[in-house]
């Protein structure tokens, strides 16, 4: 009777698993499927074609246009919140007090980013900034450091600070302990934080499209136009290189946060 039961129990946990990742993945797969098919979608399978990636790849100059624009966007912010989440760091290593208002960057993770776009969007406009790619720098930028400032900080409190107080003991002066003892200690989690903030900022919608204007448009803003126009097998294609794109990204991040914890 226990054993029944066990093995009941058992058939239940596995279709739970499987009905959950159906529910998860069925529609990645059937878009990755459909992206070689003859027929635009949503007709049945016709057989297999590389006629929509063709068409991507050589057809598709907006598209570009707007990868382009998504990459510099992207690198620039993860730049940007990166180089300001060193200088936070550098500052609480010469005992500076913005370590009391730390959880000021915490506010994004919290946020819903909808009021954040619209708040940024309102600051733009009394302040006569013209929307561009400047103002999508800036406001994914903000969106970063509440990413990169947490993963570098956490990371910076794991430190053992008996290094740093036998480093300044030694001679070395705040510059010389920064860059020989805490920025090597902390090498890693910059990589993952720069992943983390450009797959986010990538992939970002509501910011760009409240911040973005009329003369630049990210990948994501134009896909929404695409699709009001019908669903382009196209964008199928489009969208099954991002997800091998953002998955290798991930990849890389999983497996420095594994190395982090070694």
């Amino acid at each position: 009777m226990l054993s029944t039961r066990k093995f009941c129990s058992s058939i239940v946990s596995t279709l739970f698993v499987v009905g959950l990742y159906g529910f998860l993945y069925l529609p990645i797969v059937v878009l990755v499927v459909f992206s070689f098919n003859k027929e635009p979608f949503p007709a049945p399978w016709a057989g297999f074609t590389w006629h929509w990636y063709h068409q991507l790849w050589y057809n598709s100059d907006q598209i570009w246009a707007a990868l382009y624009n998504s990459l510099i966007v992207s690198l620039s912010a993860t730049f940007l919140s990166l180089i300001m989440a060193v200088g936070l760091i550098y500052n609480m290593v010469q005992g500076g007090r913005i370590r009391k208002m730390i959880t000021i960057f915490y506010a994004n993770l919290i946020v819903p980013e909808i009021v954040l776009a619209v708040g940024l969007l309102i600051v733009f406009t009394l302040c006569s900034i013209p929307l561009g790619k400047m103002t999508l720098i800036v406001v994914h930028t903000v969106l970063g450091l509440g990413y990169a400032v947490p993963v570098l900080y956490t990371r910076y409190e794991e430190l053992d600070t008996r290094l740093i107080e036998a480093s300044l003991d030694l001679g070395a002066n705040y510059q010389q302990t920064f860059a020989k003892i805490i920025l090597p200690l902390i090498s890693n989690s910059l990589v993952v934080g720069g992943l983390l903030v450009f797959i986010i900022s990538f992939d970002d919608f509501v910011l760009s499209y409240f911040c973005s204007g009329t003369s630049a448009q990210t990948l994501p803003i134009y896909i929404l136009s695409m699709l009001r126009t019908g669903v382009s097998p196209v964008v199928n294609a489009l969208s099954t290189g991002l997800l091998m794109f953002s998955s290798l990204l991930v990849i890389v991040f999983c497996f420095l946060r594994a190395r982090m914890r070694l």
